[in-house]
């Protein structure tokens, strides 16, 4: 059984930075992309960012130079530096990796953008 476990989400001032980690563990073989979406309350989900194998990245236009998305292969976890944030980001943010073949997902973060 394949299970991503997500971290670091939280209340942040606008201009502040959080880190998010999705962790994967089980049994896992191969890892292809990885990669964030987001759910605001009434909005659609949207991707953020996603990473490759090989380390290409792709950025949602609203996020691009101030998203950072990054991998650690060794450790099966993924990365998400979010700097300059404003209170449009706020929202459920889900991670999600390429597993063994298979699409899995994280459980959710709230991410709160608030003065």
């Amino acid at each position: 059984q394949v299970q991503l476990v997500e971290s670091g989400g939280g209340l942040v001032q606008p201009g502040g930075s959080l880190r998010l980690s999705c962790a994967a563990s089980g049994s896992i073989f191969s890892i292809n992309t990885m990669g964030w979406n987001r759910q605001a309350p009434g909005k659609e989900r949207e991707l953020v960012a996603d990473i490759t194998s090989g380390g290409t990245t792709n950025y949602a236009n609203s996020v691009k130079g101030r998203f950072a998305i990054s991998r650690d292969n060794a450790k099966n976890t993924q990365y998400l530096q979010m700097n300059s944030l404003k209170p449009e980001d706020t929202a459920v943010y889900y991670c999600y990796s390429y597993i063994n073949g298979r699409l899995h997902w994280g459980q959710g973060t709230q991410v709160t953008v608030s003065s």
